[in-house]
């Protein structure tokens, strides 16, 4: 169908018909439960499956680690090329694509049977991780939306936000019913049937290919006040540009240190948690709940915007985590201890996934949104990167935990306080408080 031939299908523009209709909310709905499914079997599920598969093969905590890291280092270095193919092509057969090889290689993890092949497996599932996750995924969701681009985000992320509550019991439940390799036959099933024709059939890349605007309004949305947006020119920040941007680097470095405590907690708390008494199933539940606290969060932050900047907001949030990491530290192991932290850390858990693109989109435009996010994805993958495998190192050469609560409280201060500083930037910057789309 021609993009004229849509538009004269479609409600009248503008109308409150048309924004309800709005195709981009299809769009949105898809995405919230490919992304849920993607992030679950390709990501939260991994924390589960290591304990069985380093009991039957052998494996050290920082072998397994290292696949996990290979993984992300794999996706931080397809993100670039991914990044500017989204920007100029879409995410539609790029997601459709990597949903296909997501399947596949879930299967051949069900039959890795050495660590060489693990590590072969888990590089092909960072390559697919950076076709399939958030980044493609905003990349369309902050082309579809201007005005209602806060709550197009929270849409898919509170949604994807249980990924971990659904995946890590259900994974544990799957493994404990018929063991490992079973179980991962299922989520690969799971994964073909939930992932793949929504992405080829659903996905759009522009508006203007069905003869839309924005939000499904009559004109194309008005400049915030708030943006960055002078000019067209303005829309093509050079990746040269934005290494210069004092403001850019503080949004990196906030966002790269809180992604280093998350990773760091989502890989390594169901074994911290076990080899601290707990057992097998409170371990996973507890896990799991970071997600759908992390939902919690999201939807605090979102209405703490309303009155506040989102960098500030931002920086509260990830203060909450390093007290929560003190918590820990303090309780040992104790079971009030462990429920204190995963409630207060899991608040700030999604915080980072919604505030970076919604900041990032309202101070750069949306035009080269997914090359100027994969730019600031080399400091979020070298920080996956070293934490899981550092972590794991430190555990495996001191026989502690405690330097691993260390490092994450001190993650957590330095995204409290980079944040904050992003704030005062943009409050300086724009001479007024900026909302990042999320008020």
């Amino acid at each position: 169908m021609t993009a004229a031939g849509a538009a004269d299908l479609a409600p009248q523009p503008g109308t409150v018909a048309s924004r309800r209709r709005f195709y981009g909310w299809r769009i949105v709905t898809a995405l919230a439960v490919t992304e849920t499914v993607s992030w679950g079997v390709l990501y939260y599920a991994f924390a589960v499956f290591q304990v069985p598969m380093r009991a039957e093969l052998g494996f050290s905590t920082a072998q397994t680690s290292g696949a996990f890291s290979l993984a992300v280092l794999v996706t931080g270095l397809a993100a670039m090329p991914v990044g500017r193919w989204l920007d100029r092509y879409g995410a539609r057969g790029l997601m459709t694509a990597g949903s296909v090889a997501a399947v596949l290689l879930v299967v051949a993890w069900s039959r890795v049977h050495s660590l060489l092949g693990l590590y072969a497996v888990f590089a092909g599932v960072g390559l697919v991780s950076a076709a399939v996750l958030y980044e493609p995924a905003f990349a369309v969701v902050v082309r579809w939306f201007a005005v209602r681009r806060a709550r197009a985000l929270l849409a898919v992320t509170v949604v994807a936000g249980f990924a971990s509550s659904i995946f890590m019991p259900a994974s544990d439940l799957l493994i404990r019913a018929v063991g490992w390799r079973d179980a991962l036959l299922v989520l690969a099933g799971v994964l073909a049937v939930t992932t793949v024709l929504p992405h080829a059939l659903v996905l759009r890349r522009d508006p203007a290919d069905l003869g839309l605007h924005p939000d499904g309004a009559a004109a194309p949305p008005a400049i915030p006040s708030s943006a960055t947006h002078r000019s067209a020119g303005g829309l093509r920040r050079t990746a040269g540009w934005a290494l210069r941007d004092p403001l850019f680097g503080w949004l990196t470095l906030g966002f790269a240190a809180n992604t280093l405590a998350v990773v760091v907690v989502a890989v390594h708390l169901v074994p911290f948690l076990r080899e601290h008494g707990h057992g097998g199933s409170f371990a996973a539940v507890a896990a799991g709940a970071l997600g759908a606290l992390s939902v919690t969060g999201r939807l605090a932050v979102t209405g703490a915007t309303r009155r506040w900047p989102t960098a500030t907001v931002t920086a509260v949030a990830f203060a909450v985590q390093a007290v929560a990491v003190v918590v820990l530290l303090a309780a040992g192991s104790s079971t009030a201890g462990a429920v204190a932290f995963v409630l207060l850390f899991g608040l700030g858990f999604g915080v980072g996934t919604i505030s970076r693109p919604a900041l990032l989109a309202d101070a750069y435009g949306t035009a080269s949104y997914a090359t100027l996010s994969a730019l600031g994805g080399v400091a979020f993958t070298a920080a996956k990167v070293v934490g899981p495998v550092a972590a794991g190192l430190a555990v495996t050469a001191t026989g502690s935990w405690t330097p691993v609560l260390l490092g994450l409280f001190a993650a957590a201060a330095v995204a409290s306080v980079a944040a904050a500083r992003a704030g005062r930037l943009l409050s300086h910057r724009h001479g007024t408080r900026l909302e990042a789309g999320m008020g």
